[in-house]
């Protein structure tokens, strides 16, 4: 089971806003996920991101990959 950190849309139409969420890779971007750790939002002004650190941290131990996205976010808030 390949685990990845990735963003779930949520929000309306022209209204972007992401849950970061560990899922497995095989699941639809927007379906079943394991655990949610934090939420970003895009069109605030900076862009908010509140993570759970500690969940990170151990997802991340334990083998799971975060996507490009996630990984630049998880280094802008300090946790990679």
């Amino acid at each position: 089971m390949a685990v990845k950190i990735r963003l779930r849309r949520m929000g309306a139409k022209k209204n972007p806003f992401y849950r970061i969420v560990v899922a497995d890779s095989r699941y639809p971007r927007d379906g079943r996920f394991i655990e949610e750790i934090g939420t970003y939002n895009p069109l605030a002004s900076p862009s908010e991101v509140k993570v759970d650190a500690d969940k990170a941290k151990q997802w991340l131990s334990n083998g799971a990959q975060p996507t490009d996205t996630v990984k630049a976010l998880l280094k802008k808030e300090g946790i990679l």
